[in-house]
C-alpha cells in the first residue's frame, strides 16, 4: 500500500512538473537568464559589437558624477511620477465615484472609460497626441475659436512634459475599475449609520470611504508607481525618439533605450535598468512602510 502511495505521489508530482514546464522553462530563459545577463554585463564595457570587457564599477560612477543626462533623466522622470500618479488615480476615483451611483448602463460606461487605458499605451495613440496637441493641432485650434493663442505644446520645454503627464492620466481606466469594485465593498449600513447621527456626504466620504478604500488605493498606488517609473513609449513617440525639446521629456527608460541601442553602450544601460530596479524597489518599500499610518485593513492588518 505505502508504495503505492509513493507511485501515485510520484506520478502526480511528474505530471504536476510537466505541465509548469513551460512556465518554468520562461522563467528561466526569458526572466533570470537575462537578469543574470544584464547584472554581469552593467559591470562591463560592452557595446554588442565587441566582446565584453570588465570595469567594475565604472558604469556607476559615471553615472553619479559625470553624465548631466542621467541627472536630467531622473529629474523628469520624478517629476512625471509624482504629478501623473496623484492625478491619475484623483480622477479614477472620482469617475468611480460617479459610476458608483448606481446609473443605467454602467457596464457600457466602464467599458468606454477602460478604452483608453487599451490604446493608451500604443504607437497610434501617441502619434495622435502629438498631432492633436502640436502647434496647429486640434486642441490650439478649438482655443483659438475662444480667442486663446495657445502655444506649441509638443515643441515647447516649458509644456512638453505635461503633455506626457495628460496622456497618462488619461489612462485611468484600470485604477478606475479597481476602485469601483472597491467601492461595491463598502458597507451601505456605514452611510446609514452616519446619516443619523447627521454626517454630510464630506464627512462620509473622508471617514468612510477613504478609510475603507484605503487598501485599494494602496494597491493602485504601487502599480501606477512601478509604471509611471516605467514609462517608454509615450515619450518616444512624442519626442520622436529624442528626448526633447531639450531634453524636457527625456524619461528614464528612454535615456536607457537610447544609450543601450542608439549608442551601443549595453553594458552602461545594463547599469541604468539595475538603477532603475533598485529605484522602484526603494519607493515601493517606502510606501509599504507608510502604509501603517494610512491603509486600513477589517483584520486590523494582521
Amino acid at each position: 500500500m505505502n508504495r503505492r502511495k509513493t507511485k501515485l505521489r510520484y506520478n502526480q508530482n511528474g505530471v504536476a512538473l510537466l505541465f509548469l514546464s513551460p512556465w518554468l522553462l520562461g522563467l528561466v530563459c526569458l526572466t533570470l537568464g537575462p537578469m543574470a545577463a544584464s547584472l554581469y554585463f552593467s559591470f562591463t564595457d560592452y557595446s554588442i559589437l565587441e566582446s565584453s570587457r570588465w570595469i567594475g564599477l565604472d558604469n556607476f560612477t559615471t553615472m553619479l558624477t559625470a553624465d548631466p543626462l542621467f541627472i536630467q533623466s531622473l529629474k523628469v522622470t520624478f517629476i512625471f511620477v509624482f504629478v501623473s500618479v496623484p492625478l491619475k488615480l484623483m480622477f479614477a476615483l472620482a469617475v468611480a465615484l460617479l459610476l458608483n451611483k448606481g446609473i443605467r448602463g454602467l457596464g457600457i460606461y466602464r467599458t468606454v472609460y477602460y478604452i483608453p487605458t487599451l490604446l493608451g499605451g500604443s504607437v497610434a495613440i501617441a502619434m495622435l497626441w502629438r498631432k492633436m496637441l502640436g502647434g496647429g493641432g486640434l486642441v490650439n485650434q478649438l482655443l483659438a475659436m475662444v480667442g486663446i493663442q495657445a502655444p506649441d505644446w509638443v515643441s515647447n520645454p516649458k509644456y512638453s512634459l505635461y503633455s506626457l503627464i495628460l496622456l497618462s492620466v488619461w489612462q485611468f481606466g484600470s485604477s478606475m475599475i479597481i476602485f469601483l469594485s472597491g467601492l461595491k465593498q463598502v458597507p451601505p449600513e456605514y452611510y446609514d449609520a452616519s446619516s443619523v447621527d447627521g454626517a454630510g456626504k464630506v464627512g462620509q466620504f473622508l471617514h468612510i470611504t477613504l478609510p475603507v478604500l484605503s487598501p485599494v488605493i494602496f494597491f493602485n498606488v504601487i502599480m501606477q508607481t512601478i509604471t509611471a517609473f516605467q514609462s517608454f513609449t509615450q515619450a518616444f513617440i512624442i519626442s520622436n525618439g529624442s528626448g526633447g525639446p531639450v531634453n524636457s521629456t527625456l524619461m528614464y527608460s528612454l535615456y536607457l533605450y537610447k544609450k543601450g541601442f542608439s549608442f551601443f553602450q549595453m553594458g552602461y544601460a545594463s547599469a541604468m535598468a539595475w538603477v532603475l530596479v533598485l529605484l522602484i524597489g526603494i519607493f515601493t518599500l517606502l510606501l509599504f512602510g507608510s502604509s501603517k499610518l494610512w491603509v486600513h485593513y477589517e483584520d486590523g492588518g494582521k
